[in-house]
């Protein structure tokens, strides 16, 4: 026998990796999470840095907040993870907004906030949210775009700490986060609200992760619910025929019930997964995966939910405790007709009334609705990049990502309008669209009181009660198109390219087909010659109507890749997506190939060293 210690394996050669030296960050707005101190790049030589392009409007920059919590914690000493807030909606670019979304979003890092969108355009980033890996000498050595890249880039910081630590270029010790002070209010953040039983409220106070329950006054605490992990930003609410009250536990991806009689709480539908491409739609209601549902409503017997996670609807039925897709195909945008075929983009408000359910779709700042044979509609709104505040007829009518949704006795609906701080109406019998009261910081839901309407005013941290106006207000019409500049593409053919590279120790599964898939569509679609439809390769010539002048491109990519280990029958599978929307505009001179990095980095980016 022999006992000496065996020899360590030694660690892998550090693979050889294009390097980009990073440009600095620089934003109108300024630092936040840092103690008034403005960051260079030089401050954060020796760290490994991810830079984390998000808006907080968007959904799946949420989820990607949550993805890098685990490696934030575990890589503390030589890891910094930068924010830079980079705005979609005209109020994102205030800067007390994201100075509340940091808060309500729980940032646990420094935050740039960059309104005019300056380093975005440095990084030649296209799509929220993007991450940017830069090492500890300061070049960029990946990027990556959409989701479910969380564990690529532990993969990659725990090679460049080996890498780095030989090299000496490694610095360890605290990073540059210093916390906000906290603020004391008995909501923070609230989402949505219910009238209770006795004239009170039930109210998500969702930055504190839990339930409030308030008197009629709409101020007096009447009990909180929840706060130890029982939900995780609930947000919407519905009552249910046998007295309990549906929660959607958004990053939990599950549905929960609490009964006001006995104080139980327990879960309706989901995992506690998020779902991915691929996941089951249907089934047995605590064995299907969810994603960030929003908002719910009792509507034809089942609970409809906003999945606002996948831009679907989804319902649970109670009597056969099934959850199963309702509308909806996962990709983002706004197409109207029957429910199978029908996009929607984060819809987040829903209201039950008679044969329709209103649903408030956030990033396509538009109000629409499904009816009884399973149509979908839309009332207000044009598409992901045009909002803003005009009144008038429905045609030319401008909301700005409104979250909620509210049914009046009328037959007309209020439209929390959240960015526009309004609410607004909309009459189906006149077309007509008007402003029922402004200054209402961030109204995310407003429910019915008698001739009253409360509403959530979610960055005031209260609920506020509104006489139902006879009049409407005036407001001088805004209207707002993205910032972001149109890519000039030349008439005729375009070679688009979506670049994936597999992380280190993964390859693409090819065991059961191909492991990648493209969806390509165009507004208006007369802009694609050719090219649009869904195919399994990652580059597809397109065909470009010069005609046409410009519009959008819409790219869904989806790539599959496993452990790298022959010796494992049952490796362990990622999946990597992102959906993106380029503005493009047809210019003579214009470029014709169109990359879009969703892992790794481009070709025309690697400079030889």
């Amino acid at each position: 026998m022999n006992d000496a210690a065996p020899e360590p394996t030694p660690a892998p050669a550090p693979r050889r990796r294009a390097r980009v030296r990073a440009p600095e960050l620089i934003g109108k707005g300024g630092w936040l999470n840092t103690g008034g101190k403005e960051l260079t790049l030089a401050d954060l030589r020796g760290k490994c840095v991810v830079v984390d392009f998000w808006t907080f409007c968007c959904i799946n920059c949420l989820h990607v907040l949550d993805e890098l919590r685990e490696l934030e914690e575990k890589h503390r000493d030589t890891l910094v993870i930068i924010g830079v807030h980079s705005p979609k909606f005209a109020h994102e670019a205030e800067h007390s907004a994201v100075v509340d979304a940091v808060e309500r979003y729980q940032v646990h890092h420094p935050v740039l906030d960059d309104p005019e969108l300056a380093t975005w355009k440095q990084y030649a980033v296209r799509a929220w949210p993007t991450l940017v890996v830069i090492d500890p000498e300061g070049y960029v050595v990946a990027q990556h775009a959409g989701e479910g890249h969380a564990h690529a880039i532990a993969r990659l910081v725990a090679e460049l700490e080996r890498e780095h630590a030989a090299k000496g270029t490694l610095r360890r010790g605290d990073g540059p986060y210093v916390a906000p002070e906290p603020v004391a209010t008995e909501l923070r953040f609230p989402g949505k609200a219910v009238v209770t039983a006795d004239g009170g409220f039930l109210v998500s106070d969702t930055t504190r992760h839990r339930l409030v329950e308030l008197a009629p006054d709409g101020e007096t605490v009447v009990r909180r619910i929840g706060g130890d992990g029982e939900f995780n930003e609930p947000q919407g609410l519905a009552l249910l025929p046998d007295g309990r009250v549906a929660v959607a536990d958004s990053v939990h991806h599950a549905i929960k019930a609490y009964d006001p009689a006995t104080g139980a709480i327990t879960t309706l539908a989901g995992t506690g997964r998020q779902w991915w491409q691929g996941s089951p739609t249907e089934g047995p209601a605590r064995e299907v995966d969810l994603s960030s549902p929003w908002d719910l409503a009792w509507w034809e017997g089942k609970l409809w939910i906003a999945m606002a996670g996948t831009h679907q609807l989804w319902t649970y039925d109670p009597a056969a405790d099934t959850v199963g897709l309702a509308a909806g195909t996962t990709n983002e945008g706004l197409v109207d007709g029957a429910a199978a075929e029908a996009w929607f983009a984060q819809p987040s408000g829903l209201a039950a009334a008679g044969d329709r359910l209103w649903i408030a779709d956030a990033e396509t700042s538009a109000l629409r609705w499904i009816d009884t044979s399973g149509t979908v509609r839309t009332a207000v709104g044009t598409g992901l990049f045009d909002f803003g505040h005009r009144d008038g007829a429905a045609g030319q009518a401008l909301f700005q990502h409104p979250l909620g949704v509210t049914a009046l006795p009328d037959g007309s609906v209020a439209i929390s309008d959240t960015y526009n701080h309004a609410l607004r109406r909309y009459d189906p019998a006149t077309g007509e669209v008007t402003t029922l009261a402004t200054d209402l910081r961030e109204p995310s839901d407003a429910v019915l009181v008698g001739e009253d309407i409360v509403v959530v005013e979610s960055a005031r941290h209260r609920l506020t009660r509104l006489r139902l106006p006879e009049e409407a207000v005036r407001v001088e019409a805004v209207a707002h198109r993205t910032q972001r500049a149109a890519t000039g593409i030349a008439p005729g053919p375009l070679r688009l390219e979506v670049v994936f590279e597999a992380p280190a120790g993964q390859k693409l599964d090819t065991r059961y087909g191909p492991s990648t898939r493209l969806l390509v569509s165009a507004t208006p679609p007369e802009l694609l010659r050719s090219g649009a439809g869904a195919g399994s390769e990652l580059g597809r010539e397109l065909e470009i109507d010069a005609s046409v002048g410009g519009g959008v491109l819409h790219v869904s990519a989806m790539a599959a890749s496993c452990d790298d280990d022959p010796a494992n029958p049952y490796p362990a599978c990622h999946v990597h997506q992102q959906d993106w929307g380029v503005p493009v505009e047809v210019a003579e001179g214009g470029v014709r190939r169109l990359p879009l990095v969703l892992a790794g980095l481009d070709r025309e980016d690697r400079p030889t060293e």
